[in-house]
Order: C-alpha cells, then sequence, then structure tokens
C-alpha cells in the first residue's frame, strides 16, 4: 500500500495538502503550550492560594493547585489562532461556528475559575450555563429535529440543544473528581471526533476545534496523570464539556429518528452514564446533583472494588475508547481509519502515561501517597 493510497483509505482526501499538515500542527502546537505552560501556572497558583483543599469529593490529601484549566484554554486559543495562520482561508470559512463556540467557552472559563476560587451559586452558574447554549442555536449550532414538522421541531431542537450542551459541560465537571480522569477521557472524546469529522468536509470546523482541544487535553493529562502535579478546576472542566458537546453537533445534519442520537451519546459514553446514575441517586435522596458532593461516581465504585487510581483510570479511558469506536461505525467511517484512530489514541495515551511515570522515578521529592491513593 502505497502512502497515498493509505491516507486515503482514513479518508484524508489530498495528502499532499496544507489541510491535513494544518490539523496535526494545531495539534502539536495545542499540546506543547499546554505542556509547558502548566508549570508556570502551578507554581503561581500555589503562590496565590488558587489550590483546591481536601474535602469530600476530591481524592487529594493536601492543596493542590486548581487553575491548570487557563493552560488548557490558553493551548486551545493559541492553536487556533495558528490554525487561522496556517490556512486563513480554510479557517474563513467556518469562522463563525470556530467562535461562537470559543467564546462561549471563554465565558464558562470565567465563570469557572471564579468559582474555583470564591464560589458561585449553583442556580447562577446554570444560568450561564443556558446562555451559552443559547449562544449557539443564534449560530445556527445546533441538534436539527425533524420529525412532528414546525414549530414543534424548532422548539425541540432548542430544548435538546440546551439540554446536550449543559449536560455534557457538567458531566466533564462532575467527573473530575480523580487524577487523569476528565483530562485523559477529554482526550480521547476530542481524537475521535478529529477523526470522524475529518471525513466530512463539512465539518471543517470541528475538526479543528477538535484538533485544539486534543492536544491540549493530552498536554494537561501529562501533568495531571496520578499522582497529579495540578488540577484543571471548574474553568478546565466546564471549557472542556462545553466545547466537546458543542464540537459534536457542529456540522451535524439532521435528526429524523431516535436512533440518529446513538452515536453522539455513544462518544459521551463515560460521561452521560456516570452523571446520569449520579443525578438519579442524588435526587431519589433528597440532594441538589450539581452541588452536592459524594463519592458516588464510577470511579468511586472502581476504587471501593480494590482498583487503584491509574487502574480506575485506565479502565474508563477504555470504555470511553471503545464507546468512541462503536459510534464511528455507527456514522459509516471506514473500518481502516478506525483501527488507526484506536491505535493512534491507544499510543499517545501510553506515551504519555510512560513521560509521566519517568518523571515520577527521576523526581526526588514524591510524597508518600495516602493508603487511598496508593498503587
Amino acid at each position: 500500500m502505497t502512502f497515498e493510497s493509505f491516507m486515503n483509505s482514513i479518508g484524508i482526501a489530498d495528502p499532499y495538502g496544507r489541510g491535513w499538515l494544518s490539523v496535526v500542527i494545531t495539534f502539536m502546537f495545542a499540546w506543547i503550550v499546554t505542556y509547558l505552560f502548566i508549570p508556570k501556572v502551578r507554581t503561581f497558583a500555589l503562590k496565590v492560594g488558587w489550590a483546591d483543599e481536601p474535602n469530600a469529593r476530591r481524592l487529594n490529601q493536601e492543596p493542590r493547585a486548581n487553575a491548570g484549566g487557563l493552560a488548557i484554554y490558553t493551548g486551545v486559543i493559541a492553536a487556533i489562532i495558528l490554525a487561522g495562520c496556517l490556512a486563513p482561508i480554510v479557517l474563513a470559512k467556518v469562522q463563525v461556528g470556530i467562535l461562537a463556540i470559543l467564546l462561549g467557552g471563554s465565558v464558562l472559563v470565567i465563570i469557572g475559575f471564579i468559582d474555583d476560587q470564591y464560589k458561585l451559586p449553583p442556580l447562577f452558574r446554570l444560568l450561564v450555563q443556558i446562555l451559552t447554549a443559547l449562544l449557539l442555536v443564534v449560530c445556527n449550532i445546533q441538534i436539527h429535529i425533524v420529525y412532528f414538522g414546525a414549530p414543534i421541531d424548532g422548539i425541540l431542537s432548542v430544548i435538546i440543544t440546551v439540554l446536550w450542551i449543559v449536560g455534557i459541560t457538567n458531566a466533564v465537571n462532575l467527573m473530575d473528581g480523580m487524577d487523569g480522569l476528565a483530562g485523559g477521557v477529554s482526550f480521547i472524546i476530542a481524537m475521535t471526533l478529529l477523526a470522524t469529522s475529518a471525513q466530512f468536509e463539512v465539518r471543517a470546523a470541528a475538526t479543528l476545534i477538535s484538533a485544539g482541544v486534543a492536544g491540549a487535553a493530552l498536554g494537561f493529562l501529562r501533568h495531571n496523570y496520578h499522582p497529579s502535579r495540578i488540577f484543571m478546576g471548574d474553568a478546565g472542566a466546564y471549557f472542556l464539556g462545553y466545547v466537546l458537546a458543542a464540537t459534536s453537533i457542529l456540522g451535524n445534519g439532521k435528526v429524523t429518528t431516535v436512533t440518529s442520537l446513538i452515536p453522539i451519546v455513544l462518544l459521551f459514553l463515560v460521561p452521560v452514564v456516570d452523571t446520569s446514575q449520579v443525578i438519579i441517586k442524588r435526587l431519589l435522596s433528597g440532594q441538589n446533583p450539581l452541588s452536592t458532593p459524594g463519592k458516588d461516581h464510577l470511579h468511586h465504585r472502581l476504587l471501593a472494588q480494590g482498583f487503584s487510581q491509574r487502574h480506575s483510570a485506565s479502565i474508563l479511558w477504555g470504555v470511553t475508547l471503545a464507546g468512541g469506536m462503536v459510534a464511528m461505525r455507527m456514522q459509516g467511517i471506514r473500518q481502516t481509519a478506525i483501527a488507526v484512530t484506536a491505535v493512534g489514541i491507544a499510543l499517545l495515551l501510553i506515551l504519555t502515561v510512560w513521560l509521566r511515570l519517568r518523571a515520577i522515578v527521576k523526581s526526588s521529592d514524591i510524597s508518600i501517597p495516602h493508603p487511598e491513593e496508593k498503587q
């Protein structure tokens, strides 16, 4: 098989063009910027007190910097700017969608960061999330329902879009309670979105955004794998959840049946299942699902079964990857592209984990882990 035929088999129509190279460079740049920026953010955050104290939700036993989301955001924005410089014509065609998503994401970074440091009322955060979801609807980034006819379809489209965006935004945030989990899951979802959207010309905006988010998430994971050096905080979790949820519906066609939504849900299998079971359990207990801390998430259940943090994260990464591959297949993606995507994701995760573990071995000031965090 020649280079050109292989590239064509995984969905790259022009192997010698600038389009796919721009995507690769966007990914790499987001990865590098985030990776290099995090140590500086961590040092400053600890100095000024931007840190999470041990609590009922977290597993850390000492204060840990919670401003990693600022580095993730910087990495994505820097990568998108670079993409605009590398391929201005391509970016000009999709800039409305990209700018709308990044604007909403920027608002949530601010809200999340303020909540990380000073705590905001849950109702206020929810209201802002709804407004940022409506921003997408105004820019025609929504799940288009075509079933009952006007005006019901239009109303349903708005309601389902808002529920999807707000739901996934909070799902990623609620899942962010264990080292390496939210970052790893977000990376896998972003890479799967990247591989899927790259197969369709109308999803160019989704391809660029996914590349930036995947690179930033992987750069963050290099510092967040257990034992982590920094948390992404609400700022990072809100940003990743919102951008991934918006990107998953960007450029998609009309939904004519309930089964049309299955691939999107499978892509976010772990966040959806985790948050759904937590919300149901807390509502049945008469608790507020968005503000009540507790150890009732999937990773807590795995830890209770005796798995370590590293093993628990790996298991949930595997479930996310499996769901993503099934989602790709349901959308008609070629088996070669699916296999290359799965292998690529696995290799990048293995490389990141290896680099993190090597750094831990070389470090001379690693604290002895608490029994709950013992490997």
